[in-house]
């Protein structure tokens, strides 16, 4: 399904709250704080030509956040790094006076931090960027999951030192329950999503993701004209296209968001033109996508800056992760999870649909951008689903000696 943006929001300008929040200067903290992560490296930023001549585009270039800060998704540069942010501002208040991230892992800092207690709902990659976070200043975290997150996330989310609880429900009412019992403990809450009265944090988890963006546009040869992305609850759409939006201005790229069709709250709170919970159904593939509450932040942002909303099926996402762990010609192998290549599903279903593709101009001088926001997350169901493992993947890329 496709919609464009026609509400009378459609292109005015951001808030000045999202514009701080989201804009260069916001982007160059970011970046300051990922200079103090021991594990810190710019992920790649891969050219993909013989996609783009199948295409039919000028070129396609996908940002592999499958490398990010040793957890393998975007999401580690959001929850981190509201985790450190709220540190610091905490132990200002205490100290009376301004604190650098240079001062993380003095003792003054460390005794301040250790009292503190972090708690998010996850899917899985939110949950274990808090975790890490917490566990880099030393704090405690807890993680609580629902039914469907994978033995091998919770894992990967416990391997951080973090307490998980698992309740009954969807992601929904988990964001619920972490909220009810964090302010009962007097724990802070570290969340993806907004409600309101609670908007600033999730604004913080967004701002950390704005430093992907300016890493892809750091290396890409020419701007681009569209950028996909897929959305959830609909933070990392609106933070990369607000971020694109305060950088080029009347110059942005056209902006894509991709649900998927069995959790495409974001697609159905912009047919409504309000935001909408939808009704819970069959679980998607698509499991750190699988939200049915959109953020009230995220929401506030596309109405804005987003041109068109889509959705993609089961199908088109296992397609992707297919196409992209077996490329052709010289284009390199990447590893995305069952989420990571859902922008890149968007693009294959638009290009190759005749009436989207000439309404959005995706011809020879289109030039498009993609994240991959996760790689192989849970290993066995990526294997399940490519019929290779990861690490077969990148050993028959590293064969082909293919270049990013």
């Amino acid at each position: 399904m496709f919609l464009f943006n026609t509400l009378p929001s459609h292109n005015e300008p951001l808030a000045p709250v999202d514009a701080e929040t989201l804009g260069e200067s916001a982007a160059e903290k970011v970046e300051r704080f990922l200079a103090h992560r021991a594990n810190h490296a710019e992920t790649p930023l891969h050219s993909l030509p013989a996609l783009a001549a199948a295409l039919g585009v000028g070129a396609v270039h996908i940002k592999d956040e499958g490398h990010r800060l040793g957890l393998g998704s975007f999401k580690a540069l959001g929850g981190g790094y509201a985790v450190i942010l709220l540190v610091l501002e905490t132990v200002e208040r205490q100290l009376g006076r301004p604190v650098d991230v240079s001062e993380l892992h003095t003792q003054e800092v460390k005794s301040i931090a250790a009292g503190m207690t972090f708690a998010c709902a996850t899917d899985g990659n939110h949950g274990r960027s808090v975790a890490q976070g917490a566990e880099f200043v030393g704090a405690r975290s807890v993680i609580f999951v629902h039914g469907g997150v994978s033995a091998a996330r919770v894992a990967a989310i416990a391997r951080f030192g973090a307490d998980i609880i698992r309740i009954e429900g969807t992601y929904d009412d988990t964001v619920a329950e972490a909220a009810r019992v964090a302010i009962e403990n007097g724990w802070t809450i570290v969340s993806d999503t907004s409600w309101v009265g609670y908007e600033r944090i999730p604004g913080l988890v967004m701002q950390g993701y704005t430093a992907m963006v300016r890493e892809a546009l750091r290396r890409l040869p020419e701007p681009p004209t569209h950028v996909f992305v897929q959305a959830g609850v609909g933070g990392v759409a609106a933070a990369v296209s607000g971020h694109l939006a305060l950088t080029f201005g009347d110059r942005r790229p056209i902006f894509v968001v991709v649900d998927p069709v069995r959790a495409a709250c974001i697609f159905e709170t912009a047919r409504a033109g309000h935001p909408v919970r939808i009704a819970h159904g069959e679980p998607t593939v698509m499991a750190m996508l699988e939200c049915y509450d959109p953020s009230l932040v995220a929401w506030r942002i596309l109405k804005h800056v987003a041109d068109v909303f889509m959705t993609v099926d089961e199908e088109d996402a296992i397609a992707a992760m297919n196409r992209l762990a077996r490329p052709s010609g010289n284009d390199p192998a990447i590893v995305a999870g069952e989420s990571g290549g859902a922008g890149f599903a968007g693009l294959i279903r638009a290009a190759t649909t005749p009436g989207i593709r000439a309404a959005i101009g995706l011809d020879e001088n289109a030039r498009i951008l993609l994240f991959n926001t996760e790689g192989a997350t849970d290993p066995e169901r990526y294997t399940e689903l490519v019929g290779m493992t990861p690490i077969e993947v990148v050993s028959r890329r590293d064969a082909r000696g293919e270049t990013t």
